[in-house]
């Protein structure tokens, strides 16, 4: 079975209120359409992970990141591929989160994390960040 890398950035914020929330984006194309998940995509050959991150949400969201901690790395074997995903903490230096190829996004408290239908392999770091946060 072929391997995917992937990178993911669990971006954090406080909101007004001063709770920790995480954005999630939706996906807008592809097998998983409509699906939820943290954003990033492929490592590239000769990237890190963390240049990879960068790389990513600033083609994907118009938005420059600081890539923090590795928070886990997701084994998960879908029908067709083994998907290797690093998921990082990351906060935003620069942007406003442009969504160029979700559907829709969200800005999620602790409490609502699992008020979306999170694809398969992201919904399983999704406790893991909960009590990070």
């Amino acid at each position: 079975m072929k391997t995917v890398r992937v990178v993911a950035a669990i971006i954090k914020t406080i909101n007004k209120d001063g709770d920790n929330i995480i954005f999630a984006t939706q996906r807008g194309y592809g097998d998983f359409k409509d699906g939820w998940e943290f954003p990033g995509g492929k490592i590239e050959e000769g990237e890190t992970p963390q240049d990879a991150l960068k790389r990513e949400i600033k083609e994907e969201l118009d938005t420059e990141i600081e890539v923090g901690q590795l928070v886990d790395t997701i084994e998960y074997d879908y029908p067709t591929f083994h998907l290797s995903m690093d998921c990082f903490m990351c906060g935003i230096i620069k942007g406003d989160l442009v969504l160029k190829e979700h559907e829709s996004a969200r800005w999620l408290k602790k409490s609502e994390l699992a008020d979306v239908d999170w694809l398969p392999a992201d919904v399983t770091i999704v406790d893991k960040i909960a009590a990070l946060i």
